[in-house]
């Protein structure tokens, strides 16, 4: 048996058991999306068609972490083959260095237009479904519409959600330009409550219309105009110019092999390269002793280096300095790995030339998987929803630099450093899984998190999932979820590691998990214990 079905317990939690299958399966952290996944492949739909199903349905049952004005990312396993689409959009062609300082920022602004990028979403399902879809859009975008149009019921952690950003947008979204998201997302001038019902018929009129047109709306039609004569109105930056000439991008994943297995992630701009560098340092050292806090000691130091690294060093791969095989190279992880000791550590970058996201996964029985993220950054995104659209804008550019000098700085026509990453696991050229953990700069770590626990633990992927989390911060302070063992926090704190309890469970990321035995192709599934998510199966 594959050794991510050796282990159905979970010393440090409740044991959750997982779903197996082997005709289909999908994983979403809301039952709805989740639904609508069962429900495209039950009418013929293959992995990729359930896919863009659940991720249409997510902007409309999840519009905390994302919306139709986001970007995405996808690992697919299809016709023997791992492919990549980075439909992440750039900055728009009339937007400057000079021009936001001179609006008087000293950083990027988490809200408002001078935060707005070209969205991705809308075209990664219109490419998705031609390239690798058996069904056209219409089909696939019918759950997602239903919702918007009829309303569903909110969900207790999506509730939570919603109102921490109803709090925080009334203090501080004031505004005129950002009434149409109080109009959209707290219609009764509050945030809706759990159990109560909740549709957006403007959103639902959107995604009809981007399933009738293949998207061509969002980036050369009347969504396009809408989007454009918005932008203006209020002094944005984004024209329609800007969609008319975004496309995504087919890239080709990059891995490395950890421990037998290859593990892919989507290459720069996104920070996949983050997890992998860690895994790289990782594979230096015996992780068998996971009941020791040396266990956790080496990965959370692993994950300081290769994110700071990450921070340093990625962004537009045009702009890129430093070539990815270096950084991925054994020879780094080496360099990397000696610097880890028994004490913890103040992170600082190397120097390799010298020497409010959702997740989902799917597979059907024809052995297409799809591992898929998209996000409006962070939470409702910019706070601009587009009127009569239903279309919440993203904030993906609060991530650019104004230091002239930073590899990320903002510049037009530039995409920035990315956050949300899919992962996906192989072995011999055959495919294991997709699997994914949302959650901002936390991403790289949970993807280290899962996958140990997974290959060194022999945890299955429920298993690998509900495993107490930790969370670096910034220089030694890290945080743990209230079961982590106190006696290894201790031990930790003996290292040299700052370590507090964290009771919001938002912080330490929401994943989901497909795995396929390899010998006998059962698929087993794991969902995020941390929300409302659930697997399903055909």
């Amino acid at each position: 048996m594959n050794l991510f079905f050796s282990s159905f317990l979970n010393p440090y939690s409740m044991p959750r058991i997982p779903l197996c299958s082997k005709q289909g399966m999908v994983a979403t952290s809301q039952p709805t999306a989740t639904q609508a996944g069962i429900s495209i492949l039950n009418q013929g739909g293959n992995a990729i068609d359930a896919a863009i199903a659940m991720a249409a349905s997510l902007t409309v049952v999840e519009p905390t972490s994302n919306g139709i004005g986001g970007d995405a990312f996808a690992l697919v396993w299809t016709k023997g083959k791992l492919f990549g689409l980075n439909s992440s959009g750039p900055s728009p062609k009339s937007i400057s260095l000079q021009a936001v300082l001179d609006r008087g920022f000293t950083e990027m602004p988490l809200h408002g237009w001078e935060s707005v990028t070209v969205p991705g979403i809308p075209f990664a399902w219109s490419t998705l479904a031609e390239r690798f879809g058996n069904l056209p859009l219409t089909e696939t975008l019918k759950p997602a519409i239903k919702w918007a149009k009829e309303g569903y019921a909110i969900p207790p952690t999506l509730a939570n959600l919603w109102q921490k950003e109803y709090v925080k947008f009334s203090q501080s979204l004031t505004s005129p330009q950002y009434i149409h998201w109080f109009e959209t997302f707290a219609k009764n001038g509050r945030a809706p409550k759990t159990g109560e019902i909740w549709n957006s018929i403007d959103h639902a009129k959107t995604l009809q219309s981007i399933a009738e047109t293949h998207a061509k709306s969002f980036y050369e039609g009347e969504l396009a105009d809408r989007i454009d004569e918005f932008s203006k109105l209020y002094n944005g930056f984004l024209r329609k110019e800007d969609l008319a000439t975004y496309k995504p991008e087919w890239v080709e994943p990059i891995s490395i092999n950890y421990r037998g297995y290859d593990i892919w992630e989507i290459p720069p701009n996104g920070q996949g390269i983050s997890a992998l560098m860690a895994l790289n340092i990782l594979k230096e050292f015996d992780l068998s002793n996971r009941g020791e806090a040396e266990f956790y000691h080496r990965m959370i130091e692993s994950i300081k280096f290769s994110m700071t690294d990450g921070n340093t060093y990625v962004t537009d791969p045009q702009n890129m300095q430093v070539p990815i095989d270096i950084l991925l190279s054994d020879r780094y992880a080496k360099i990397r790995s000696s610097l880890i000791t028994s004490t913890a550590s103040d992170p600082y970058h190397g120097d390799p030339m010298h020497g409010g996201t959702v997740y989902l996964a799917t597979a059907d029985s024809k052995g297409n998987m799809v591992s898929y993220i998209q996000s409006n950054y962070m939470g409702f995104g910019s706070g601009l929803v587009v009127p009569g659209t239903g279309i919440a804008l993203q904030d993906r550019g609060s991530n650019f630099s104004l230091d002239p000098q930073h590899i990320n700085c903002l510049a037009p026509s530039k995409r920035t450093f990315h956050t949300i990453i899919p992962g996906f696991i192989s072995q011999n050229n055959t495919p294991i899984g997709p699997f994914g953990v949302m959650g901002g700069f936390n991403q790289p770590q949970g993807h280290v998190q899962v996958v140990t626990n997974s290959i060194d633990c022999h945890l299955n992927p429920q298993a690998a999932l509900d495993a107490p989390r930790w969370r670096w911060v910034k220089d030694k302070t890290v945080l743990v979820e209230p079961h982590f063992p106190l006696h290894l926090a201790q031990e930790l704190e003996k290292m040299g590691h700052k370590i507090s309890i964290s009771f919001d469970y938002s912080m330490f990321g929401r994943g989901q998990a497909i795995w396929r035995d390899p010998e006998t192709g059962v698929l087993i599934g794991g969902t995020e214990s941390r929300t409302d998510g659930v697997v399903a199966v055909l």
